[in-house]
Formats: C-alpha cells, structure tokens, sequence
C-alpha cells in the first residue's frame, strides 16, 4: 500500500495482496489463484472485488491480470444499512451534530463534522438495521442498536455493552411482522407514542400498549419519519417497498383516545335494548300456549316434522333409483356428473361432465361404462378412460349412440363410474 491512502475502512487481507506479484513460468496453477480461493472457502477473512473477480477469471487470463492491477492498492468497500447523527458536545437544537453510520461489515462509525474523519469505532456481531443515538459524544453517548441476527446492543463509551437490565412492562402480539418504526412526538399538546409499520400494508399508532389509530397503505411501508414539514408541525412521511412516497398531514383537530386492544365483549353488549311493553294480546297468547294448548301444538309440530323426514327420504331413494341427481359413492372420490343428449335420431351425441368436487386432491384410474338395450341402441365407445381429474374443473366426456329399433321405442342408458381394482363402481 502507497504511503498516504490509507485503505477505508478494512486493511488489505494477505490473500488479496498476494495477487499483485502472482507469477507462473510453468503449467502449474497460478500461486496466488490457491491461497485466494483456500480464504474464501474458509470465509475466514473478507476477500475484496478485485480478488473475488481474479477468481472468475480462466487460468490463462490471471497473469495479465495481475500483471495490470499490481500497482494499485488493494481497498474492500462497505454498504451503508443505517444513519443517524449524534451531538458533538451540546444538545442544543443548533449545535453540532456528527454522523453515525452503520455497515454491511457489522461496524459502527461516528465521523467528525468538520473533517470527516472516523472518531471513533464500534464492532456488532450483526449487521446494523436500525439505531437511536441519544447523549453528546464528547460528554455521554448511547447508541441503541438492532441487528439482523434479532438481538439489540447498547454501545457506550470506551466499548460495546448489552444491557442485561431491564424488566418487560406489557407485551402485544401484532398482526404481522413489523417492516419499520418510528417516535411520534407532538410537544404542543404533549403526546408521545410510536408508530409502527407492519408487512400487511399496515400502520399503526401505539401509546403504551393501547392501539389508537391504523393506516392503510397501498403497499408495504419501509421507513417512518414523523415531525415538522414547512409550516405543519404534524406530518408524517413514508417510504414504501415498490419506491412509493406517503405524506399524510394531521389534523389540528385530531383527538387520540386510548383503546385498549385487549380481547373482552363488545362495547354494544352493555347497551339495554328497548324492549317494548307486553300488550294483552301477548299476554294471552302466551297462556294459551303454556297452559291450555301447549301439549297439542306439540304433538302436532313432532307429526308435521316427522311426514316431513319421511318425505325428504322417499324423494332422495327415487332420485338414486333413477339416477336424477348422480352421487358419488365414495367420499374419497367426491364426484359431480350431468349428462347431455344432443340430436333429434336416429344418432345422438351423448356428452357427461363430469368434475371433481375435493379441495386440493386429484382422482386418476377411472372409467365410464354404459349399460343399454342392446336391441334398442348401439354406442360407438361403451367404455371410456377418464383422464386424470383435476379439482374443479369440468372434464366433457363424448360418445356417439345409434338407435337401430324402427319401432318408435325407448329405453334408459346408465353410465357407470368405475376404479381399476374394485367391484363396486363409484358414480351412477
């Protein structure tokens, strides 16, 4: 590395430097191409761009190469996940703030304001999501931090804290994994309360563990910022996942009124109905069918319910007799079926649809059969494969019949359903 461009914010690793004096003056493989791939299988250390693209190259590309890009020094760049700012020594709403930024390389820097120089560096075993920085960094700092790996650190000064102080107040379950948040603070009224962006298109407002208010949002809201915006000290600013920009402005005449989300009977069981006065009509109608009449109107009712069983069931018996409603036998096979004749003779198209009525499961290995008058008829297919049936859809399965009688006569075709390797068919 050239004296005066210090690389930021890693050092070169061994095995990147390698590759600038990588030389091969026989058929063996390229030194420098072994060690690099040998510390990235053991991910060990970080490799940087240059070496992850000396990698990709073929073998007879890697000497030139090496040979163009051994002067200049080896550099990693890092990602930006998470900005804050911090006070520099006063907490005064002017004063100077510095930069506190958050990186892909699980790294926290807090920069000088004027310089731009790193005051000061804090490591995380994660990645940085999110952060809230209170304190002056020149008196006492604290830097909440959120990690990908789910664990939230305290840093402080000189070195990384996590707090094992604390005790948990209130717990609430949300409808969906939360996607962002933010403070929500108004201190002309002075109201505080959070607000909560959530994966189903939700925003909520949270005072404590009461739920007051809830957005609904065109697509999924990935960062909150509430606060003033021109002359409206109540503005709230969102970003969605599809790159869309929210701005909703809030009422002067806005009222919060706490609700709290704990289950328990509606607020509508509490209020008395208006419960007219009995009349004497009523009354008397009551008696009659207590006291005077009560056990004839029964057994008259027990009567008209039985004839009414009774008739259902004569009706389903002939419908399976003759076959008006085709049902499938089988509840492993649910099946729905209606045939359909089309011509006026002596050859008629004969067309049964048949669907499958399960949920999500398929039915496969059936067959229809048609029973007939062979004197009276003659079909072209009189047994027929059905293809594999797919849960609601309608399968049309066609067949030709030919009426070689000349005397004018009729007869009933039934079309059987049947399952290779069983005796007993599925559907009439």
């Amino acid at each position: 590395t050239s004296p005066g461009s210090p690389p930021w914010p890693w050092p070169p690793d061994p095995a990147s430097t390698s590759t600038r004096t990588c030389g091969r003056t026989s058929s063996s493989p390229c030194p420098a191409s072994r060690s690099t791939r040998w510390s990235r299988r053991k991910a060990d250390v970080p490799l940087s761009m240059r070496s992850l693209r000396f990698l990709s190259l073929d073998p007879d590309e890697m000497d030139d190469y090496v040979q163009l890009h051994k002067q200049q020094p080896i550099r990693r760049q890092t990602v930006i996940t998470c900005i804050s700012t911090l006070k520099k020594s006063t907490a005064d709403d002017d004063g100077v703030s510095c930069l506190v930024i958050g990186t892909e390389s699980c790294d926290v820097y807090v920069l000088d304001p004027e310089a731009f120089i790193i005051l000061s560096k804090m490591s995380l075993p994660a990645a940085p999501s999110f952060m809230d920085v209170t304190g002056q960094f020149d008196v006492e700092f604290r830097i909440t931090v959120a990690c990908r790996n789910g664990n939230i650190y305290i840093l402080r000064r000189p070195k990384e804290e996590n707090s094992p102080l604390g005790k948990r107040l209130w717990r609430t379950v949300l409808a969906a994994p939360i996607t962002t948040m933010a403070a929500m603070d108004l201190p002309t009224r002075g109201f505080q309360a959070v607000l909560l962006g959530l994966a189903n298109c939700e925003v909520q407002l949270y005072r404590d563990k009461n739920l007051l208010s809830t957005i609904k949002t065109p697509d999924v809201v990935t960062s909150i910022c509430f606060g003033r915006y021109g002359r409206e000290d109540g503005t709230l600013i969102m970003t969605t996942r599809a790159g869309g920009l929210i701005v909703k402005i809030l009422k002067r005449t806005a009222v919060f009124d706490d609700r709290d989300g704990a289950p328990g009977p509606p607020q509508a069981q509490s209020i008395r109905l208006n419960v007219p006065k009995k009349t004497k009509l009523y009354v008397d109608q009551t008696l009659r069918v207590s006291g005077e009449s009560g056990a004839a109107m029964h057994r008259a009712f027990q009567m008209d319910l039985s004839r009414l069983r009774l008739a259902a069931a004569k009706a389903y018996v002939k419908a399976l007799e003759s076959s008006l409603t085709p049902v499938s036998s089988s509840l492993s096979e649910p099946l729905k079926m209606n045939a359909v004749v089309q011509g006026l003779g002596p050859t008629f198209k004969l067309t049964l649809n048949v669907q499958n009525t399960a949920a999500c499961r398929p039915v496969m290995n059936l067959a229809v059969s048609f029973l007939y008058d062979e004197s009276l008829y003659r079909v072209k297919n009189p047994f027929l494969r059905i293809p594999l049936l797919v849960p609601g859809l309608i399968y049309p399965i066609q067949t030709f019949v030919e009426c070689t009688s000349d005397k004018g006569i009729a007869d009933i075709i039934k079309v059987f359903v049947l399952h290779e390797g069983r005796s007993r068919h599925t559907a009439v």
